[in-house]
């Protein structure tokens, strides 16, 4: 369902996605991918102290097979839609 945007991630080394999180999900999973490119993600973790954002972070990261550090919350970081970099060193 990622590859469009793996490949992206691949050619250019920068990829920025905008994701919409569903917290406290049974499973952390790609739910869908919107008509405007919007990532909606389930996280299987509370959205209290930092928790689901941790857990999207290595998500992400394990989705992309990249290190945790070079996926960051750039806005959104308190709120369910985010916008999200991530890097490849």
């Amino acid at each position: 369902m990622l590859l469009f945007f793996k490949e992206k991630l691949e050619k250019d080394g920068v990829l920025y996605l905008k994701i919409k999180v569903r917290p406290n999900a049974a499973i952390s999973r790609v739910k869908e991918i919107m008509a405007d490119e919007t990532i909606k993600v389930d996280i299987a973790a509370p959205a209290e102290k930092g928790k689901a954002n941790r857990a999207l972070v290595g998500f992400l990261a394990e989705e992309f097979r990249v290190r945790k550090s070079e996926v960051n919350i750039i806005s959104g970081a308190g709120e369910k839609l985010k916008l999200i970099k991530i890097i490849t060193a």
